[in-house]
């Protein structure tokens, strides 16, 4: 008798809650709002990411060309760092929903962050600047840039470091933390500035015109002069010498090279017509008794 008394209880219990019209309208109604989160999620989801992949399109067309993996590793991480941070952003509402105390979950996750953070603030600010200096555009591989007083051409652009080549071979690493001051000579075109050495003797009308020449045959056979050459005049007068200065407007990090073929040009040029490159002169005077 008890037994069957138990049972009975236990299944009025049971069939009260399943026929409790209010408590499946409750049930419904949770299931709906979290549908809806679950759906208005993704559309977040879908229309933030849309836009990061517009803004990293627009980068490509940048005046700074950067790395094409660089580009796509930025972007795939951006559309991570949003889809994660909505994904919990909607467990805890749904948690909500579902009457859990989030006091307890948010107050572990805020000491433990506390304390990663305590023991990664190096490694976070390095993350932190890199993504700036990639986002921004500060500078890209194959850059020659001059980073906290070091010049180099930028071999590797990380999150957390950036590798710098200088010229004579060392790779220089730098924590993306420590960059404080950057100058890019690959952002706009350069300036190559020649001068150039002639005797006093010589007809400076004649050696602007042959410079004249040389500056217009230049820019015909050297690819990386973008602007029409300039002779700028007397720049100094010398101890045995007048100094003329020529400009030519560069592609970006080429005019080391444009001088060199400059001068080259001007010297060979100069030989052909005669005039005379100042060097020092001994003169050589008889002593007493000397004939």
């Amino acid at each position: 008798m008890k037994k069957e008394g138990f049972f009975e209880t236990i299944y009025a219990q049971v069939y009260g809650y399943v026929t409790d019209a209010d408590m499946w309208v409750n049930i419904g109604m949770v299931l709906l709002k979290i549908a809806a989160i679950i759906l208005i999620s993704r559309i977040v989801l879908s229309v933030v990411q849309a836009a990061v992949n517009r803004i990293f399109q627009h980068r490509k067309g940048s005046k700074i060309q950067m790395d094409q993996r660089r580009v796509d590793t930025m972007r795939v991480l951006v559309n991570n760092i949003v889809r994660y941070t909505l994904y919990f952003l909607a467990i805890l509402m749904i948690l909500q929903l579902l009457g859990i105390d989030l006091k307890p979950v948010l107050v572990s996750a805020g000491v433990l962050g506390l304390a990663v953070g305590f023991g990664a603030q190096s490694l976070v600010r390095d993350i932190i600047t890199g993504f700036f200096i990639i986002f921004e555009d500060q500078f890209a591989v194959g850059d020659v840039v001059t980073i906290n007083n070091m010049t180099g051409t930028v071999q590797e652009i990380g999150l957390r470091i950036t590798r710098v080549r200088s010229w004579t071979g060392e790779v220089h690493i730098f924590p993306n933390g420590t960059i404080t001051q950057v100058t890019n000579f690959s952002l706009q075109n350069t300036l190559s500035v020649v001068d150039v050495s002639v005797a006093y003797e010589e007809n400076l009308n004649q050696v602007e015109q042959v410079l004249r020449e040389v500056l217009q045959l230049a820019q015909t056979e050297l690819q990386d002069i973008v602007g029409e050459p300039q002779i700028l005049g007397v720049q100094a007068l010398g101890p045995s010498e007048v100094v003329l200065r020529v400009t030519a407007e560069c592609k970006p990090n080429t005019h080391h090279g444009v001088n060199r073929n400059l001068r080259a040009m001007i010297r060979t040029e100069f030989t052909k017509r005669g005039i005379q490159i100042p060097y020092p002169k001994i003169v050589a005077m008889p002593g007493k008794g000397q004939a």
